[in-house]
């Protein structure tokens, strides 16, 4: 909350349309593919070559479903942001973009983390 309330975003009329703009997409994407897959496969590379286990309770849609919740990283994005666009404008949009994608991280990972938790049954390997 603290984090978002210094964010110092500022809503003005279209707002909505900066969505729309590369910069925009590519942070949606980032966050909301990028961070997910990165996770789902190094943690499936990590199995794999032996380095864990998944706990008998865990399942690969668990997983998944931490990996989206990876896309909420929101406080390091900002960050991020400050340090590599010089222009106001740019960076109020890519801030809207950081909060979009954070809040859709957000609600996927809670409804995939939901669905998973209702079902322990094996899956198959």
């Amino acid at each position: 909350l603290c984090a978002l309330a210094n964010t110092c975003i500022q809503l003005q009329p279209g707002f909505l349309g900066s969505l729309a703009t590369h910069n925009s997409l590519g942070i949606l994407a980032g966050l909301l593919i990028g961070k997910p897959l990165g996770i789902l496969v190094f943690s499936w590379i990590a199995i794999r070559a032996g380095l864990g286990r998944l706990q008998p309770d865990v399942r690969w849609r668990h997983i998944l479903g931490a990996g989206i919740l990876g896309g909420i990283g929101f406080t390091m994005s900002i960050f991020i942001t400050l340090l590599a666009f010089p222009d106001d404008g740019l960076i109020n949009a890519s801030k809207i973009a950081i909060l979009a994608a954070s809040l859709v991280a957000g609600i996927l990972g809670l409804a995939i983390l939901k669905w998973g938790a209702g079902s322990n049954q094996p899956e198959p390997s």
